[in-house]
């Protein structure tokens, strides 16, 4: 496990920030900025991570937590534009198999609806082949109406059939501390709470940034030959402290995703479901270890401050419309997360454009200042690629350095994904005498590092009081395991 990720290395990292300049100086500790700054450091670039808040805490920890999603798209072309982002599904699940997990979608099919069975059969199968049949778990395979009987939710009038076929799940906030930890690792200097105010200039271009320790209260400049915006939903934001009349890049948009208690939804697999009218794209409604969540369709109304505003009228009738239950439906109107995404791209950026794929884009400004802008979880390995890239050309200009080849983020596993069985390390965790359902959240949390966690909470006397307040529903307590030394929380 590694011990030098803390607030102590944080403090040093500014210090050194502050001291020296570096190569690259990347904004934003979403899941965009952590993977650009773990593959710039693999590549031997001397690199600086900030980010105003948390780690993921803005669009990276809302998002749908799928990483390969193509099968809800409405057309297959659009489908086939995001195969440069994950020609190989397994990848996600080879480098951080603890984080990203195969998941089982049941796509019903009902008679009259928007998708057909032959239609669906077609999808499927291109949906395989987009994947040269290597996804993250067996191809996709028809199912009769009584197997999409199997959940007994489902509205079974005009029920036909469907098809299963399978996705990766993630938890995506820490697939965002895990990138920014190995990019840490790999030499780069990482701080949150680190805001960015203003550019410095010199002869018209940047080199470097006027930044604030929120949690010290210091001001201090960051001297970088390289600057790289990758702030999401603030793109625009720090855009114009580069050119105050910039025009937008990004069109911000509302996700909604609805938690709804999972008595009230009683699926007993994750569900794709179709809107039976033309407009509207597809939802996911699975079970987590939270509550069931489904998704709707995005707006396009955010309030100030990063966002959005409730909408709460729309979620029942945007249940019904997919078939879900009635009480699912009428749940909806109490429990809700809400969050702020990026848009694809719009409008034109000053300087020279670089060419990206449909999802995304990376421009210049006439002052240097390259903005990734775009783009989503599943392609956030190609996407910081691609701008690394750039950056890599853009310092051979500055100061002749060689050209870097790429770095293998497809193959370095992540921390904690160093492990190939993770049924093992549960057996391992149990038994130290850790409670089964203990040893299956350490190790789906931290994968090879459950057991470092393990005894790091065996051996920290903050370990007899908790760690963070249960929920209401799960009603726990924490406590020592009677004749053992984990202390733990059992159910009361």
């Amino acid at each position: 496990m590694d011990s030098l990720f803390s607030a102590q290395t944080r403090r040093a990292d500014l210090d050194s920030l502050a001291a020296a300049p570096v190569d690259l100086l990347v904004i934003g500790g979403g899941i965009t900025g952590a993977g650009i700054a773990r593959d710039a450091a693999l590549r031997g670039i001397r690199t600086a991570l900030l980010d105003a808040g948390d780690f993921g805490g803005g669009t990276s920890s809302r998002s749908t937590r799928l990483v390969a999603r193509w099968i809800a798209l409405p057309r297959a072309w659009l489908a086939a534009a995001g195969v440069r982002g994950q020609p190989r599904a397994p990848r996600p699940v080879r480098i951080a198999p603890h984080l990203v997990r195969p998941m089982p979608f049941l796509f019903p099919v009902h008679a009259g609806g928007r998708v057909g069975r032959w239609r669906l059969a077609a999808g499927l199968w291109l949906y395989d082949l987009l994947s040269a049949f290597r996804n993250v778990h067996n191809p996709s395979h028809p199912v009769a109406a009584r197997g999409a009987e199997a959940e007994p939710q489902l509205r079974s009038r005009d029920l036909v059939g469907g098809a299963v076929y399978y996705d990766a799940y993630c938890n995506d906030a820490r697939l965002v501390l895990a990138n920014a930890r190995a990019a840490h690792r790999s030499g780069a200097l990482v701080a949150n709470y680190a805001a960015v105010r203003s550019f410095e200039k010199a002869d018209g271009a940047i080199r470097g940034a006027l930044v604030d320790d929120v949690l010290e209260g210091r001001r201090f400049t960051i001297h970088a030959r390289v600057i790289v915006n990758a702030t999401g939903p603030w793109t625009d934001a720090i855009r114009r402290l580069d050119e105050p009349d910039a025009q937008p890049l990004l069109r911000p948009t509302k996700g909604v995703h609805v938690a709804v208690p999972r008595q009230r939804v009683g699926n007993a697999g994750a569900l794709t479901i179709p809107p039976p009218s033309t407009a509207g794209s597809c939802s996911s409604c699975r079970r987590t270890r939270s509550p069931s969540s489904a998704r709707r369709t995005r707006t396009t109304r955010v309030t100030r401050g990063g966002h959005a505003d409730g909408g709460r009228r729309h979620l029942p009738a945007a249940l019904r419309e997919r078939r879900l239950p009635r009480r699912a439906a009428r749940a909806a109107g109490r429990d809700r997360c809400l969050g702020r995404a990026p848009a694809a791209p719009e409008g034109r950026c000053r300087g020279n454009h670089r060419r990206g794929t449909r999802e995304h884009r990376i421009c210049e400004s006439a002052a240097g200042l390259l903005t990734i802008a775009g783009g989503k979880l599943t392609t956030y390995r190609v996407m910081a690629a691609e701008l690394v890239d750039v950056v890599a050309t853009k310092l051979h200009r500055i100061d002749g350095r060689p050209v870097p080849e790429r770095a293998p983020t497809d193959v370095e596993p992540l921390p904690g994904g160093e492990v190939a069985d993770l049924d093992l390390l549960v057996r391992e965790l149990v038994k130290e005498q850790v409670p089964a359902q203990v040893a299956a959240h350490l190790v789906n949390t931290y994968g090879s590092e459950a057991m470092a966690v393990a005894n790091l909470a065996a051996v920290t006397a903050l370990s007899r009081s908790p760690w963070a307040p249960a929920s209401r529903s799960s009603r726990r307590r924490w406590s020592t395991k009677p004749g053992g030394k984990w202390p733990f929380r059992s159910a009361t």
